[in-house]
């Protein structure tokens, strides 16, 4: 009985000792349970919320591009891209779907460039959208994206933006980075925008700058709530151009009232500083810096006109009488004739049983080497090139800057040609006949040159002999200030007689200032000093046989330059694609020079030229009557 009690009181003993236990553990997690929900409650609410972390790119802002007075060329804007992240995603073909319908694109378009890029991390966003419209970028961020599209981020990102649309082909355009461009460097990735033609290409790892990075913490609908950590990027080296804003601008205004397309270059003869650069026609490089479409781009490709090459660097032309300087000066160091060489035109001339005729149908009679490259008599030129023969020809030309890359800074220039006997040796495998030298004295047949390249030959003649490089980086800030670049060193130096090359001078100064084909460019007080050129585009032959084709077979007109005559500052050409004759293209170089004297003088600059103020002829001599079979002269 005893033993009974006592078992009951160890029993009630244990109960007891469990309830109290049991008391207290519900007590403790009630406490806990009080804390987590009241005291700590905006605490977890927040790391609820703030569940996700991502890594957002910071993309660098390119550099600037200011011109030699400092004005901004080449800026940025701000833009949205937007871009899938396939590391968040559970059904991409969903996502590609849902994005093509919400932004309006083309879901086969979306999912090209999805599978462009699958090889790709996943981390990696894949961009969509480069330059995403307001309009898009409200419908993605309605979507509350960790419901509907939790793959998809939306960056704000510099953008390049071009604020006037002039040297087009001189500044060049981005675009996103390709596979040969990542395959070929270690510091490019897929996604990155680099430069693809001109001075953004050449010079793209100065623009270029550093990426950065931020580490964010999102809430449920991908709303950023707090920065981590962040490295912010670098933004690419500042450059300055050797470029004159002001001269660039009178360039493009000249061939706009002229209405040609065509190149022009405009150097210092003393450096080679590029003082102005343009190709025309020309296209929206910020058209390319937003993301061109499949549209535009398949437009530019087809024109007709390729819009797309730089004829600046890449046309090959025919000289015409722009060439018979070379010719000049080629017989005269060479001692075959002196300055006051005298040849007989009556209007043509026969070499080798052929005839060839001068443009002026009366001829020039008597006439010595600076009446002839005034008058640009042809049968003075084809004398004189008979006499000289066409190896020495191609010794000056090129030692004057013909025939040869110009070396300039700018990407894919094509090499002109100044023929010899052992090019054709080696290209055609026959013989060079010496009539075929007579057609050459006068930039005809097998010579041909880029605009470029007539600049630096006309810089040559005009500082003496040192054949300058073309080039365009003045300066590069690197954040520590601006640091000068020097400017390449000549390509090459030739000693030139000064009687020899004064004689050459005079006639170039007589074309404007006195009774020749230049007195379009005349600026009185300025010596203007220069040269037209005419240049067939087609035989006279070929002319008759496409006479009923509809392709413009008018002629080319050129004009070169170099002033003033005796301290020369300023050089260049004007090449008007059948500009039909060279006094046209002597129209537009005036309203260049007028600004670049005017910006040295200190007086206002000329306002843009109007298509009536130019005084263009636009008659084609070829227009109702082809010419003759004969080879023509052209002034």
């Amino acid at each position: 009985m005893v033993a009974q009690v006592e078992d009951r009181r160890r029993l009630t003993a244990r109960l007891s000792i469990l309830q109290y236990v049991i008391t207290v553990v519900f007590s403790i997690l009630a406490v806990s349970f009080w804390v987590l929900q009241v005291v700590q409650h905006a605490k977890f609410e927040e790391m609820a919320e703030n569940n996700h972390q991502r890594t957002l790119a910071l993309r660098a802002p390119r550099g600037l591009v200011l011109d030699r007075t400092g004005k901004i060329l080449v800026d940025n804007r701000g833009s949205y891209s937007i871009s899938i992240v396939r590391e968040r995603t559970k059904d991409l073909n969903r996502t590609i779907r849902l994005l093509s319908a919400v932004l309006g694109l083309d879901e086969a378009g979306v999912r090209s460039i999805v599978d462009r890029h699958r090889r790709e991390p996943t981390y990696r966003p894949i961009m969509v959208v480069q330059d995403a419209t307001l309009a898009q970028v409200a419908a993605v961020k309605a979507r509350r994206l960790d419901f509907e599209l939790p793959d998809i981020v939306v960056e704000q990102v510099p953008t390049r933006r071009y604020p006037e649309t002039m040297a087009a082909h001189l500044f060049g355009y981005v675009g996103e980075v390709n596979d040969a461009q990542v395959s070929e460097s270690d510091d490019l990735k897929s996604g990155d925008i680099v430069g693809q033609a001109g001075v953004e290409k050449v010079y793209n790892k100065l623009l270029m700058g550093a990426d950065g990075a931020k580490k964010v913490v999102v809430n449920s609908v991908g709303r950023e709530i707090r920065t981590l950590e962040e490295d912010e990027p670098t933004e690419g080296k500042r450059l300055q151009l050797t470029i004159d804003a002001d001269v660039q601008k009178a360039v493009e205004d000249g061939f706009k009232a002229a209405g040609f397309n065509g190149a022009s270059v405009v150097l210092d003869p003393g450096n080679g500083d590029v003082l102005a650069f343009t190709s025309v026609p020309a296209y929206d490089p910020n058209a390319f810096a937003a993301g061109i479409d499949r549209v535009t781009w398949a437009s530019l490709n087809s024109d007709e006109l390729k819009p797309l090459q730089d004829r600046a660097i890449q046309g090959r032309y025919s000289p015409g009488s722009t060439f018979k300087m070379a010719v000049a000066l080629a017989a005269l160091e060479e001692g075959i004739i002196t300055p006051d060489f005298h040849a007989h035109c009556v209007g043509a001339a026969t070499f080798y049983g052929r005839p060839f005729k001068c443009w002026k149908k009366g001829g020039h009679g008597s006439i010595d080497l600076r009446h002839a490259i005034e008058q640009s008599c042809d049968v003075y030129f084809y004398t004189v090139a008979n006499l000289v023969g066409i190896d020495k020809i191609n010794k000056w030309a090129t030692a004057l800057g013909l025939g040869v890359k110009s070396g300039i800074d700018l990407p894919n220039e094509v090499q002109g040609l100044v023929p010899s006997t052992e090019w054709k040796r080696e290209k055609m495998h026959e013989k060079w006949y010496a009539g075929e030298t007579i057609s050459v004295g006068i930039g005809q047949g097998q010579v041909s040159v880029t605009p470029v390249s007539m600049a630096v030959y006309m810089a040559t003649l005009a500082n003496g002999g040192t054949r300058v490089t073309p080039h365009l980086l003045k300066a590069v800030d690197d954040g520590q200030g601006w640091k000068s670049v020097p400017p390449p060193p000549p390509q090459s130096k030739v000693d030139i007689n000064p009687a020899k090359l004064q004689a050459i001078r005079d006639g170039l100064w007589s074309v404007v200032n006195g009774g020749g084909t230049g007195g379009r460019a005349r600026i009185v007080g300025k010596d203007i000093s220069g040269k037209t050129g005419t240049a067939q585009v087609i035989s006279n032959t070929g002319r008759v046989a496409a006479a009923r084709s509809n392709k413009d077979l008018r002629d080319n007109g050129w004009f070169v330059f170099f002033a003033p005559r005796d301290d020369p500052k300023i050089a260049g050409v004007v090449f008007l694609e059948h500009g039909i004759h060279g006094p046209n293209a002597a129209a537009v170089a005036h309203h260049i020079l007028d600004t670049f004297f005017a910006k040295q003088d200190g007086r206002p600059l000329p306002p843009p030229p109007t298509h009536e103020q130019l005084r263009l002829d636009y008659k084609d001599p070829y227009a109702r009557k082809p010419a003759a079979a004969e080879t023509g002269g052209q002034n």
